[in-house]
């Protein structure tokens, strides 16, 4: 009996310091997950694709977009091509980009001269590759 009332006398204040407490912080109301951010950097892309003009430079798209996600140049005969994606979407939800997720801007020369899903631009130079 008394060593039960013995262990009950330790174990009762230890149990109750073990309870816990939870402190959570605002941070005025900025959300700073990953998850978070990338929803917001997609949507940030979106809005700024949309008012893209064919014809806008390489360098003014870049200086408006930022840092493309994926990026590609090559020549095509006397041309340069250059891509840039950048991401607009989430299909997987494995926290990586891929190019499916992504808006292509495709740059012949430093001009812009098409726009659209990066899963679509793969799919159009494998059939030109053929």
């Amino acid at each position: 009996m008394k060593k039960s009332i013995l262990a009950l006398l330790i174990a009762a204040p230890l149990a109750m310091t073990l309870s816990g407490c939870v402190i959570k912080i605002n941070d005025d109301g900025i959300d700073h997950g990953f998850v978070s951010d990338s929803k917001d950097r997609a949507y940030n892309n979106r809005k700024k694709i949309a008012n893209v003009q064919l014809g806008a430079s390489f360098m003014d798209m870049q200086a408006n977009l930022g840092v493309a996600d994926f990026s590609e140049t090559y020549t095509d005969g006397d041309d340069t091509v250059r891509v840039l994606y950048y991401r607009t979407q989430r299909k997987h939800k494995d926290g990586l980009t891929t190019k499916d997720e992504c808006t292509f801007l495709q740059f012949i020369n430093g001009k812009l001269v098409e726009t659209g899903n990066g899963g679509d631009f793969l799919k159009t130079q494998q059939v030109k590759a053929n």
